[in-house]
């Protein structure tokens, strides 16, 4: 396959011309006039497989490379090798270069022995790195940014047809992506955007420059969205942005995401609501009474910190100290006295000194965080910190990661600890703990966020993922709770949700199964919290 990707130059950025799905177009490249069959018409239906590295966003904007992909013909992989491969790329940490461009080299051998494979890569990476890709790993068919993910089936039907590789990269929004069609992964619980791009400037994020400013979506178009998600079974959502409580900013309506919770409330059948990731410079006590007055807004947080000394925020152009971010618990606890708050620690910024660390580590004491996200600074070009002078030694920073991840596992286990004894609802999921095997436990996630393994009493009602079970916490570790509750203690509330997984798992099998009313192709997401240490 030839490697000169087909390219026009439109403000001052290579890209291509899409085609539409099994249409035409008088556009000419290298020659060529970009017209293709409709894979839809296909005698062989061709399999895709999305891989993921990053944020939360990516894992719903997967869901949308899906949708499209299984809109123009393509099914998903059920094992073997597929035959489009997508990436959808971070571009936050060094390690996420590494990670794509290890796995490009794998499929190298690959693509040599299968010429028909495609690969396509998108994502922050990709906007960032754009022609670069193709430089590293010409074998790669399709490159396309953050602001075009709808041009995907395009690419990829132009690179087959043309056999060379396309990349298209905007540097705005062509549409919205929430009008996209979307694969969800889950019929129990769904992203949902509210917003994209971001409007500050933190030193060390790359986001901003690789998605956009922020753009709000309408309050109805959201709502529309999350009502058609609980018709089709969902009974949690998360709204989702890069900072979603500024929502409202592009509209005037700088009560706008308070006012978006208070709506939330009024879904009937939606049970759980909760939202990533806030920005304390912008947190309101208007949010935080929303929070405690919406009785399906969850009693859970999840609030950066990044540092906890006040001269390093202020290099991280953090616009908020150390004392408004602990103003924010404080309040957020008087009102929600049991909510699980959760955070994101950076160690090792430039020119942290051994004083600014340790203020650090007295934040996230006094902080009690349920859980945090602890990562080393990692130095990214394109922003600013990257250019600071007194970056830290590895040996320095590895040290201090490691006493900061210690007092945090300490303070989780003592938080989780006061969990036992407690009554907790958990929503039943369908990711087993890593021993699940074993122990026979089943998995949810308890209002609160924390994860529950539980197991399920001789003789009871055995729940389906999407079904609400309620039992007490038996014993506690620093990662998550457990439940081995006596048959008394143990209760099953089965939902529209389970009722949703039945139909999804019927609808796999090709075997019927009773419905209330009719089906609609959509599965929804599921958020999940990462963890370092093995779990039952």
């Amino acid at each position: 396959m030839g490697v000169r990707a087909a390219r026009r130059t439109l403000d001052g950025v290579s890209m291509t011309v899409p085609v539409p799905l099994g249409g035409t177009t008088s556009e000419t490249t290298s020659g060529m006039t970009g017209t293709a069959p409709d894979p839809r018409t296909a005698p062989d239906r061709r399999t895709y497989e999305v891989r993921t590295f990053g944020c939360q966003m990516n894992v719903h904007d997967s869901e949308r490379i899906s949708g499209l992909l299984e809109d123009a013909g393509l099914t998903r992989l059920q094992e073997g090798q597929a035959d489009v491969v997508v990436f959808n790329t971070c571009a936050v940490r060094e390690n996420a270069d590494n990670k794509l461009y290890g796995n490009l080299g794998i499929l190298k051998a690959v693509k040599e022995a299968r010429p028909d494979l495609q690969i396509a890569v998108g994502g922050c990476l990709a906007q960032k790195d754009r022609e670069t890709i193709l430089r590293r790993a010409p074998w790669v068919d399709a490159v396309f940014g953050t602001h075009n993910i709808g041009a995907l089936p395009a690419l990829l039907q132009r690179a087959r047809h043309n056999q060379e590789a396309q990349l298209e990269i905007l540097e705005s929004l062509d549409v919205f992506p929430s009008t996209l069609p979307t694969r969800r992964e889950s019929v129990y619980a769904g992203w949902v955007s509210i917003s994209v791009g971001c409007n500050n400037t933190c030193t060390f994020c790359i986001v901003p420059s690789l998605r956009g400013k922020e753009r709000d979506r309408r309050p109805g178009e959201i709502l529309a969205e999350i009502e058609a998600l609980v018709a089709d079974g969902a009974v949690e959502v998360t709204l989702l942005g890069q900072n979603v409580n500024s929502y409202g900013v592009e509209f005037g309506d700088r009560g706008a995401f308070a006012k978006l919770l208070r709506a939330c409330g009024s879904i009937e059948g939606l049970e759980r609501v909760r939202f990533t990731s806030p920005h304390p410079a912008a947190f309101t006590d208007d949010v935080i009474d929303a929070m405690a007055e919406t009785p399906n807004v969850m009693p859970q947080l999840h609030m950066p910190l990044q540092s906890g000394s006040d001269p390093v925020l202020k290099a991280m152009r953090r616009s908020y100290r150390s004392a408004r971010f602990l103003g924010i618990l404080e309040r957020v606890r008087a009102v929600m006295p049991d909510a699980a708050i959760s955070t994101d620690i950076i160690v090792g910024f430039p020119g942290e000194t051994e004083e600014d660390f340790q203020a650090t580590l007295d934040v996230v004491e006094e902080s009690r965080f349920a859980t945090a996200f602890t990562f080393q600074y990692s130095r990214r070009p394109g922003t600013p910190a990257a250019d600071l002078p007194d970056q830290l030694p590895k040996a320095v920073v590895q040290e201090r990661f490691e006493r900061l991840t210690a007092l945090q596992d300490r303070i989780a286990g003592e938080e989780n600890a006061r969990q036992v004894g407690r009554t907790v609802e958990v929503l039943v999921t369908d990711q087993p703990g890593r021993k699940g095997s074993e122990t026979h436990r089943l998995t949810g996630r308890a209002r609160d966020q924390r994860l529950v393994h539980f197991s399920v009493p001789a003789g009871a009602e055995t729940p389906r993922p999407g079904d609400l079970v309620t039992l007490p916490v038996t014993a506690a570790a620093s990662f998550h709770l457990l439940s081995d509750p006596a048959p008394a203690d143990y209760s099953v509330r089965r939902s529209r949700a389970g009722d949703a997984w039945d139909r999804s798992q019927a609808d796999s099998c090709g075997v019927p199964a009773p419905t209330d009313g009719p089906l609609r192709p959509v599965a929804l997401g599921m958020p999940s919290l990462p963890v370092r240490a093995s779990t039952p």
